[in-house]
């Protein structure tokens, strides 16, 4: 209610994003009415790793078909191991938005493996999938300037193109583990690319999602 309270206080400010009940009766009511409240997509997480088969819990097949009717979409924080199953999903839902939190938080244990990456990349092949390029305080080096997390980025930006992917504050997180400024300052300041690449990334791409 906080956060619809305040995207009413402020319109055209905010755009939410919802955790809700998937396996809830009427879920796609509860879609509706949020999406009425301008919330414009849903967090979905596996409740366990390795994922699996995550996405066969009870209502996820719901949701997903429900968010393309109403043009919000599926926000995923996910692992890799998460990413076999995300992609069945778009294969039987190829209309539903899908965003991929965080870079797929590859490289969350310290190291960035090019299987993970490539896995991710290969996800650019359904259209409607996005990608957040953010939390570098938790992701490789975990260090600023995060610059060892340029090849990856670089790597997922040829794959979905700069508009499909865009940055995100991850807050309150990027500001108890570092500060918005030296997240920011990655795409800014040292990641290779066209000025217009740079808007897609900094607020086109979220643009066209969340408002």
């Amino acid at each position: 209610r906080y956060m619809t309270d305040t995207m009413a206080a402020f319109p055209g400010v905010f755009g939410g994003i919802a955790v809700i009940d998937g396996a809830a009766e009427k879920v796609e009511a509860e879609m509706d009415r949020l999406g009425a409240l301008r919330v414009r997509g849903f967090r979905i997480r596996p409740d366990e790793s390795p994922a699996g088969d995550w996405l066969a819990a009870p209502g996820y097949g719901r949701m997903f078909a429900h968010a393309a009717r109403n043009g919000q979409s599926m926000c995923c924080l996910i692992d890799p191991d998460a990413l076999p199953d995300l992609e069945r999903m778009c294969q039987v839902y190829p209309e539903t938005s899908v965003v991929i939190d965080h870079l797929c938080r590859i490289g969350v244990d310290g190291t960035v493996r090019p299987a993970d990456v490539e896995a991710l990349c290969a996800m650019a092949r359904y259209p409607r999938v996005s990608v957040k390029v953010s939390a570098f305080y938790a992701l490789g080096a975990k260090q600023p300037p995060y610059t060892d997390l340029l090849p990856m980025i670089g790597q997922v930006m040829e794959a979905f193109g700069p508009e499909r992917l865009m940055w995100a504050t991850d807050c309150p997180f990027q500001t108890v583990h570092g500060t918005y400024e030296g997240s920011l300052a990655l795409v800014r300041d040292h990641l290779v690319c066209t000025p217009e690449a740079r808007e897609w990334l900094l607020w086109r791409t979220a643009e066209g999602l969340f408002f």
